[in-house]
């Protein structure tokens, strides 16, 4: 190249620079809406981390191109109604949402605010899309569970405490359609298995804590279904379980984390990492409604050696051999 063109190509680089950089610096920022439930709840925060780490991979940092607003304690409809009406008010270019309250909350608030949904069982039932392959309208998102997983629970159950004749499903009506859609492959599994299976509905600690003492002297074990209300208080049902000596087994690992027996089901903090690449998607122009609603394909089983121990089971090699966490 000749001087003259460098020159001349220089010259227009350096007009070019100043355009570049003031075009990114004009771009709006983007303001996500979160509904989360427990702020004091260390899950919730990992799962929020793990929102901002799948953000931040593509390019998206709060201080720069987003902002995000995050609400606690949506956890029960009451307390999602009146959030929703207000983070609508605010007019955010997204809300990601976490669990089924805060979800039925902006479906029935008829907004057309792009909506990615977490930790919801059930959204075909519930109205929130039209079907899993295409949403058809501006709200789409992650499951939590497959209807399979009620056989897998009971299954697992049996397996680590082999003289289980009777045993129950835990779970809140208002905020666990998972022990709905479970609930059949639950049944086909306790009918092969020679197990009595029973349905203990609650509603607040108080029933937590009666139905649990009741399970003492009429069953062998329980499990419990993905269930934001008992989420919220599963280190009650954890000390309950242990008070009495029950073997029970949960959705999630970091229930046995804390003390839980066993537990098959997802990493529901890849499921924030996975929402934010939706998110990702829809700020680059891609609408909900075109962005099929995603079930989980990897499930995590977890032992607890520890609390096995105390409640005098002995784990079979076999089952050990195909945990993806043991905690001794």
């Amino acid at each position: 190249m000749k001087r003259r063109e460098v020159i001349l190509a220089l010259g227009g680089a350096a007009v070019a620079w100043p355009l570049a950089a003031q075009a990114q610096q004009n771009e709006p920022t983007r303001r996500i809406g979160v509904l989360m439930t427990t702020a004091d709840d260390p899950e919730g925060q990992r799962r929020l981390s793990a929102f901002r780490e799948g953000l931040e991979r593509r390019g998206w940092a709060e201080g720069k191109n987003i902002r995000i607003e995050v609400n606690w304690s949506v956890s029960d409809a009451e307390r999602a109604r009146s959030v929703v009406d207000e983070l609508i008010g605010r007019a955010p270019d997204l809300i990601l949402t976490s669990g089924t309250p805060a979800t039925s909350a902006l479906h029935h608030a008829r907004t057309a605010i792009p909506v990615v949904f977490t930790v919801v069982s059930e959204p075909i039932e519930q109205g929130f899309v039209q079907s899993l392959a295409r949403p058809g309208g501006n709200i789409t998102g992650f499951t939590n569970l497959e209807p399979g997983l009620g056989g897998k629970w009971i299954e697992l159950l049996k397996e680590i405490a082999p003289k289980v004749t009777r045993a129950a499903i835990i779970f809140n009506p208002q905020t666990a359609p998972a022990a709905i859609v479970t609930s059949r492959s639950a049944d086909e599994a306790a009918e092969k298995l020679a197990i009595e299976l029973a349905r203990s509905p609650v509603r607040d600690p108080a029933e937590i804590e009666s139905a649990i003492t009741r399970l003492r002297r009429q069953t062998d074990g329980f499990i419990l279904p993905p269930d934001t209300f008992l989420n919220i208080h599963r280190k009650l049902i954890v000390e309950l379980a242990s008070r009495y000596q029950i073997p029970a087994v949960y959705p999630s690992s970091y229930m046995v984390a804390e003390g839980g027996l066993a537990s098959y089901g997802i990493d529901l903090a890849d499921s924030f990492r996975q929402a934010a690449g939706y998110v990702d998607r829809i700020f680059h122009g891609e609408k909900p409604a075109d962005l099929p609603v995603q079930q989980p394909t990897k499930f995590d089983l977890a032992i607890n050696l520890k609390t096995a121990k105390a409640l005098g089971l002995t784990v079979p090699t076999t089952l050990l051999a195909r945990a993806d966490e043991v905690i001794e």
